[in-house]
């Protein structure tokens, strides 16, 4: 079990174990885990000496970080006026069809290889409607298109 924390005793030695720097060391550990495991928050929190609450309190505060597991690939679909003027609905159908992700509240595969997300907006207007896959942009995109990338990665 100790193994688990290894990588986190890593991140916390290298910000020096300041409380200060718990932004950067939540996003180091997300990056690693590509979430944020309860029980890393609580060993951060402890390690820190901060209440437990307080990291909570910062990692459910930020949009960027999340507490569930997500997949390998993420999908980020912006659904602002503009994309959702131009389609975005009709992408973020395929997408999950494609990806068979069926169930209501449900954006990870089952293989963990793929999540898909809506954002508000991407703040590229000019090129909707737009996705994001990790961290490439992809712009005027169709349902097919979607696909496609999607395709292009298995």
């Amino acid at each position: 079990m100790l193994r688990k924390f290894d990588r986190v005793v890593e991140i916390l030695e290298a910000n020096k174990r300041d409380p200060a720097r718990l932004i950067p060391i939540l996003q180091q550990v997300q990056e690693f885990y590509r979430y944020l495991p309860e029980e890393i928050l609580t060993f951060i929190a402890t390690t820190l000496c901060i209440p437990p609450a307080h990291v909570f309190g910062v990692a459910t505060f930020y949009a960027h970080f999340t507490l569930v597991p997500k997949g390998e690939h993420t999908c980020k679909l912006c659904d602002g006026t503009a994309c959702h003027v131009r389609g975005s609905e009709h992408i973020l159908s395929a997408l999950r069809s494609e990806l068979k992700l069926t169930d209501s509240g449900k954006n990870t595969t089952d293989d963990m290889k793929f999540t898909v997300e809506t954002v508000s907006c991407l703040g590229a207007c000019g090129l909707a409607p737009v996705l994001v896959i990790d961290e490439k942009v992809h712009s005027n995109v169709t349902p097919e298109k979607a696909i496609e990338l999607v395709r292009e990665i298995c």
